[in-house]
Protein backbone atom coordinates (compact mmCIF):
# COMPACT_ATOMS: atom_id res chain seq x y z
CA UNK A 1 0.00 0.00 0.00
CA UNK A 2 1.37 3.27 -1.00
CA UNK A 3 0.07 7.09 0.24
CA UNK A 4 -2.26 8.75 -2.10
CA UNK A 5 -2.84 12.34 -2.82
CA UNK A 6 -6.10 13.26 -2.96
CA UNK A 7 -7.13 13.17 -6.47
CA UNK A 8 -5.89 10.18 -6.67
CA UNK A 9 -7.90 9.31 -3.70
CA UNK A 10 -11.03 10.98 -5.23
CA UNK A 11 -10.53 8.40 -8.38
CA UNK A 12 -10.02 5.47 -6.71
CA UNK A 13 -13.27 6.49 -4.39
CA UNK A 14 -15.69 7.49 -7.51
CA UNK A 15 -17.93 6.93 -8.87
CA UNK A 16 -20.30 9.41 -6.61
CA UNK A 17 -24.16 9.74 -7.56
CA UNK A 18 -24.54 12.93 -9.43
CA UNK A 19 -27.23 14.95 -8.34
CA UNK A 20 -28.65 18.58 -9.61
CA UNK A 21 -29.79 20.81 -6.10
CA UNK A 22 -32.48 23.48 -7.66
CA UNK A 23 -32.60 26.70 -5.64
CA UNK A 24 -34.50 30.40 -5.89
CA UNK A 25 -31.90 33.55 -5.75
CA UNK A 26 -33.15 36.70 -4.29
CA UNK A 27 -35.15 37.46 -7.45
CA UNK A 28 -36.83 34.43 -7.51
CA UNK A 29 -35.34 32.77 -10.46
CA UNK A 30 -34.81 29.32 -10.57
CA UNK A 31 -31.01 28.42 -9.78
CA UNK A 32 -29.56 24.89 -9.84
CA UNK A 33 -26.07 23.07 -9.36
CA UNK A 34 -24.48 19.83 -9.48
CA UNK A 35 -22.89 18.07 -6.74
CA UNK A 36 -21.95 14.65 -5.68
CA UNK A 37 -21.14 15.68 -1.75
CA UNK A 38 -24.62 14.66 -0.81
CA UNK A 39 -26.30 11.81 1.66
CA UNK A 40 -28.78 11.02 4.02
CA UNK A 41 -29.07 11.68 7.39
CA UNK A 42 -31.80 9.93 8.79
CA UNK A 43 -34.69 7.79 8.27
CA UNK A 44 -37.16 9.09 10.92
CA UNK A 45 -37.77 11.21 9.79
CA UNK A 46 -36.39 11.45 6.04
CA UNK A 47 -33.56 13.46 5.56
CA UNK A 48 -31.25 14.61 3.45
CA UNK A 49 -28.12 16.92 3.84
CA UNK A 50 -25.95 18.92 0.89
CA UNK A 51 -22.58 20.57 1.11
CA UNK A 52 -22.05 23.60 -1.02
CA UNK A 53 -18.86 25.82 -1.07
CA UNK A 54 -19.22 29.37 0.64
CA UNK A 55 -18.34 31.04 -2.57
CA UNK A 56 -20.68 29.14 -5.00
CA UNK A 57 -24.06 31.30 -5.76
CA UNK A 58 -26.23 28.05 -4.90
CA UNK A 59 -25.06 29.08 -1.38
CA UNK A 60 -26.08 32.53 -1.69
CA UNK A 61 -29.21 31.49 -2.83
CA UNK A 62 -29.74 29.09 0.09
CA UNK A 63 -28.86 31.23 2.41
CA UNK A 64 -31.64 34.13 1.06
CA UNK A 65 -33.86 31.08 0.76
CA UNK A 66 -33.94 28.48 2.69
CA UNK A 67 -35.30 25.26 0.43
CA UNK A 68 -34.24 23.13 -2.69
CA UNK A 69 -35.03 20.18 -4.57
CA UNK A 70 -32.67 17.47 -5.46
CA UNK A 71 -32.99 15.81 -8.44
CA UNK A 72 -31.24 12.46 -9.79
CA UNK A 73 -30.46 13.27 -13.81
CA UNK A 74 -30.58 10.03 -15.62
CA UNK A 75 -28.39 8.33 -19.03
CA UNK A 76 -29.07 10.66 -21.62
CA UNK A 77 -29.27 14.08 -19.45
CA UNK A 78 -25.16 14.34 -19.21
CA UNK A 79 -25.09 17.53 -21.42
CA UNK A 80 -26.91 19.49 -19.32
CA UNK A 81 -26.55 17.71 -15.89
CA UNK A 82 -22.60 18.59 -16.53
CA UNK A 83 -23.38 22.03 -17.57
CA UNK A 84 -25.59 22.85 -14.02
CA UNK A 85 -22.45 21.15 -12.60
CA UNK A 86 -20.01 23.42 -13.80
CA UNK A 87 -21.70 26.68 -15.07
CA UNK A 88 -22.76 29.23 -12.40
CA UNK A 89 -25.91 30.65 -12.01
CA UNK A 90 -24.60 33.81 -11.54
CA UNK A 91 -23.71 33.90 -15.15
CA UNK A 92 -26.42 32.39 -16.67
CA UNK A 93 -29.96 30.81 -15.86
CA UNK A 94 -30.19 27.16 -15.27
CA UNK A 95 -32.59 26.03 -13.98
CA UNK A 96 -33.42 23.35 5.24
CA UNK A 97 -33.82 22.89 8.09
CA UNK A 98 -30.12 23.25 9.85
CA UNK A 99 -26.62 24.28 8.63
CA UNK A 100 -23.22 23.46 9.24
CA UNK A 101 -20.23 24.99 8.50
CA UNK A 102 -17.44 22.91 7.55
CA UNK A 103 -14.27 24.94 6.14
CA UNK A 104 -14.77 26.25 3.26
CA UNK A 105 -17.89 24.17 3.12
CA UNK A 106 -21.54 24.38 4.31
CA UNK A 107 -23.45 21.49 5.03
CA UNK A 108 -27.55 22.01 4.41
CA UNK A 109 -29.97 19.34 6.18
CA UNK A 110 -33.38 19.35 4.91
CA UNK A 111 -36.57 17.47 5.85
CA UNK A 112 -37.71 15.27 3.20
CA UNK A 113 -41.29 16.53 2.17
CA UNK A 114 -42.08 14.66 -0.86
CA UNK A 115 -40.41 12.04 -3.67
CA UNK A 116 -41.26 11.39 -7.56
CA UNK A 117 -39.58 9.33 -9.96
CA UNK A 118 -39.86 7.76 -13.27
CA UNK A 119 -38.79 3.76 -12.99
CA UNK A 120 -38.63 4.09 -16.63
CA UNK A 121 -35.09 5.72 -16.68
CA UNK A 122 -33.10 3.18 -15.05
CA UNK A 123 -29.55 4.33 -14.85
CA UNK A 124 -28.32 7.23 -12.77
CA UNK A 125 -25.52 9.53 -13.42
CA UNK A 126 -22.20 9.18 -11.18
CA UNK A 127 -19.70 11.57 -10.96
CA UNK A 128 -15.72 10.05 -11.70
CA UNK A 129 -13.00 12.45 -9.56
CA UNK A 130 -15.64 15.47 -10.44
CA UNK A 131 -14.07 15.51 -14.28
CA UNK A 132 -16.83 13.18 -15.88
CA UNK A 133 -20.18 11.61 -15.49
CA UNK A 134 -21.13 8.08 -16.31
CA UNK A 135 -24.57 6.41 -16.43
CA UNK A 136 -24.83 3.19 -14.14
CA UNK A 137 -28.33 0.96 -13.74
CA UNK A 138 -30.44 1.36 -11.09
CA UNK A 139 -34.09 1.03 -9.84
CA UNK A 140 -34.67 4.68 -11.87
CA UNK A 141 -35.00 8.55 -11.74
CA UNK A 142 -35.81 9.60 -8.31
CA UNK A 143 -36.63 13.05 -7.33
CA UNK A 144 -36.52 13.88 -3.51
CA UNK A 145 -38.59 17.36 -2.90
CA UNK A 146 -36.55 18.82 0.04
CA UNK A 147 -37.97 21.59 2.36
CA UNK A 148 -36.39 23.80 5.19
CA UNK A 149 -39.18 23.71 8.56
Amino acid sequence: MKELDRHEALELASPFPYVLAVTLDKRERPNIMGLSWWMFTSWDPLMIAISVGHQKYSHECLEHHKEFVLCFPSEGQEKDAWTCGTKSGRDMDKLIMKQIETGDHTVYIANVVATHGNPDLVNHLYSIHYTKLISIGSAGEIKLDLKFK
